[in-house]
């Protein structure tokens, strides 16, 4: 697959409607387990966090890959030798 095509595919999926509502709802369930769980339960809390920063990092690189794609459009454009 060149770049182009995963920056299509990435864009998709970002403007997916049920993967946006599969982050939202899994973001509110880990928020709501979270703050439900006892100030002494570690390991829960550490899990938690650990399962909210990967839908972050997951999310994320889903959007660098478009915004990547289109900065080297701008870049091509403003400097098609380099």
């Amino acid at each position: 697959m060149d770049q182009e095509q995963r920056e299509r595919r990435a864009q998709l999926l970002i403007d997916d409607e049920l993967l946006n509502e599969a982050f939202g709802v899994l973001k509110e369930d880990l928020m709501n387990r979270w703050s439900n769980s006892g100030s002494t339960d570690l390991e829960a809390r550490e899990s938690i966090w650990l399962a909210m920063r990967l839908l972050d990092r997951i999310r994320g690189h889903i959007t660098s890959i478009v915004e990547t794609g289109q900065m080297n459009k701008i870049l091509d454009k403003q400097h098609p030798y380099i």
